[in-house]
């Protein structure tokens, strides 16, 4: 048995709620979608810290340029889920930011490599540094075990999504 964490009823592991909803499913879905917002919120600021005109939505074609290096705009709109205008469109405003350059790809001449400017870069990186920084202070009281066992649960969570 357990507690639901918002004063209800205690459960066994496992039993089904009045609903027909398992209790842990529940609490996965309250607690993630409590990480989501924050997520969402902490993107907006760190997409500023790198430019005060930047789109919380254009953080994430960053930092996948920065970890992946250059990239067709196909590949990132695929990445992120939007449409070839869409990608268009966000990778024109990160340009005019002085964010990213798009060079020939060296693999198919016709086609064009998406890289960070070494500004965009620079900026990424500062932000970066900045939020590994603060998830050290804020889970500083954890054990570096626990710390690698979220890592590798996140990181077979956001794989089992892909499918």
């Amino acid at each position: 048995m357990h507690d639901d964490g918002n004063g209800g009823a205690r459960r066994a592991v496992g039993q089904a709620t009045p609903g027909g909803a398992d209790q842990e499913f529940l609490a996965l879905e309250r607690e993630l979608t409590v990480l989501l917002r924050r997520a969402r919120a902490s993107q907006g600021e760190m997409a500023r810290a790198v430019h005060p005109d930047l789109e919380s939505s254009a953080y994430g074609l960053l930092i996948r340029l920065d970890e992946l290096g250059g990239q067709r705009a196909t590949a990132l709109a695929a990445y992120i889920g939007v449409g070839k205008a869409t990608m268009s469109r966000q990778l024109r405003a990160l340009e005019e930011l002085g964010l990213i350059a798009r060079e020939p790809d060296p693999a198919d001449g016709r086609a064009w490599l998406v890289t960070l400017t070494d500004e965009g870069r620079r900026r990424v990186g500062t932000v970066r540094e900045a939020r590994r920084a603060r998830y050290v202070r804020q889970l500083a009281h954890w054990d570096r075990r626990e710390v690698a066992e979220l890592a590798r649960l996140l990181h077979e969570l956001n794989g089992g999504m892909e499918k």
